[in-house]
């Protein structure tokens, strides 16, 4: 985790001097707070939900199963990476499900940092269109607590989210 911050912090301070972080529209900072509603997960449209090599063996612990069985069961190969399947129909992720309170991720715990990250994608920093754009579908985007800047780029420079003491 220490690594991780050293590397956001000089990718920040590396951007500051190229002027960069001047430049982004959302300098100001963005609200964003999860309704836990599940849009992020689902479908029409279909997808890739990447996850890499130690997140599934993370995956495979938490569902008590080996690696292998995961990756025939909730794993696809895209070239050179791998993306938890979608429901053939509905195009949403497998582990959204029926909760309660509404729907939810049932791998929550574990979930990949392709998840952990949303909504501050590159893709949906690029303009303050294409961050209404993800509002669109999105009813966290622009309402809860206020992200500075440098939560932001955090976020959206996360490679990885769990320790190194942790990892398989």
């Amino acid at each position: 985790m220490v690594i991780m911050q050293a590397i956001i912090t000089t990718e920040l301070i590396s951007q500051a001097n190229m002027g960069k972080i001047r430049e982004k529209w959302y300098r100001s900072g963005l609200h964003f707070e999860c309704m836990g509603c599940g849009s992020c997960c689902a479908g029409p449209e279909e997808g890739y939900i990447w996850i890499t090599r130690p997140e599934i063996q993370k995956l495979a612990d938490f569902l008590g199963e080996s690696v292998e069985t995961v990756m025939q069961k909730y794993i696809k190969k895209v070239r050179s990476r791998y993306s938890i399947v979608e429901d053939r129909k509905t195009k949403d992720c497998i582990f959204l499900v029926d909760t309660p309170e509404g729907r939810g991720c049932a791998i929550y715990d574990v979930r990949p940092n392709q998840c952990r990250t949303w909504p501050f994608w590159t893709g949906n920093l690029r303009s303050s269109v294409d961050w209404n754009m993800a509002a669109m579908s999105c009813g966290g985007i622009n309402r809860g607590p206020l992200f500075t800047l440098n939560e932001i780029e955090e976020r959206r420079l996360q490679q990885k989210w769990w320790g190194d003491d942790d990892a398989k």
